[in-house]
């Protein structure tokens, strides 16, 4: 039997789970490390962003970093918290190819993408609504960390990227076909939604209100000690060059992340608005991103 918000100790430790991602674990750093008086002692699991959907869909955590694709099929269960999220504008997926070419090209063809209900993806189908005329072929399904392989070996013709991905794909000779975020931002003026910050309804509304604050004083400490957060980063950081990571979190890690404010649930908005429009998500209710 799950225990009442008003029965369950504030000492007993929220599990939580987000990406091994720079722009992740410098957020969370202080958080995770006890270095915020009388905040709860979080219980961290690491998993990709397609896993913590999953999670999410299936209620196996407290608090999760997920895709903001994938909030409609969630929001019963968890109300999105106003912070430690990811937009931002200049930072959207890409897709990349082995050779130069135009949106054009991908009719018919097969395309990597790192989940089906992940951000990237809708961003993905409402640019190819707009630009590749009779639509892409066969949509495949990797991790993340798999796509440029594929696309420089010839098993996919172009590839959905993410996070890091922005900064090295040069370095598997490949070529950027397209950038999602150019053309969300071209179209709505909005920043680009691409990770939220949700938590379980049933742990009460004062106590989601005291997690988003806990979450915006560890980013707060994170951006005032920057240093402070480098072992933690780089422990996770899957061998990535300090530079690179240093350059994902710059990229993620903004105003939006410390509070979504008026332009970031306007786009969150925009984005699912769209996207049950086209019959990719279900539609939202009038109050469905409504915090605590």
């Amino acid at each position: 039997m799950t225990p009442s918000a008003e029965t369950q100790s504030a000492a007993q430790p929220l599990t939580i789970s987000y990406s091994p991602c720079p722009n992740d674990t410098f957020v969370f750093d202080a958080w995770a490390h006890g270095r915020i008086p009388g905040a709860p002692a979080p219980d961290v699991t690491f998993a990709d962003i397609d896993i913590t959907n999953g999670m999410a869909e299936r209620g196996e955590s407290d608090v999760l970093k997920v895709s903001y694709a994938v909030l409609p099929w969630v929001l019963e269960e968890y109300a999105l918290l106003p912070c430690g999220g990811a937009l931002g504008r200049g930072c959207g997926p890409l897709v990349l190819t082995r050779e130069p070419g135009a949106a054009k090209d991908l009719a018919g063809k097969t395309v990597a993408v790192p989940s089906e209900r992940s951000t990237a993806y809708l961003l993905f189908r409402l640019w190819a609504a707009d630009e590749v005329p009779g639509g892409v072929g066969e949509i495949r399904v990797l991790p993340f960390h798999e796509i440029m392989p594929a696309v420089r070996d010839g098993l996919v013709d172009a590839g959905l990227v993410i996070h890091e991905a922005r900064f090295t794909y040069q370095n598997y000779g490949l070529h950027c076909l397209a950038d999602m975020g150019q053309h969300w931002e071209l179209t709505t003026g909005l920043p680009i939604p691409l990770g939220a910050i949700i938590a379980k309804r049933s742990l009460g509304a004062e106590r989601l209100r005291e997690l988003a604050e806990t979450i915006r004083t560890s980013v707060r400490m994170a951006w005032d000690d920057p240093e402070a957060s480098r072992p933690y980063v780089l422990e996770h950081a899957q061998e990535m060059d300090p530079r690179v990571a240093d350059q994902h979190i710059g990229l993620y890690v903004n105003e939006f992340t410390a509070d979504l404010g008026e332009d970031g649930y306007a786009a969150v908005r925009g984005l699912l608005t769209r996207a049950a429009a086209e019959g990719l998500v279900p539609p939202l209710g009038p109050d469905a991103l409504e915090f605590a």
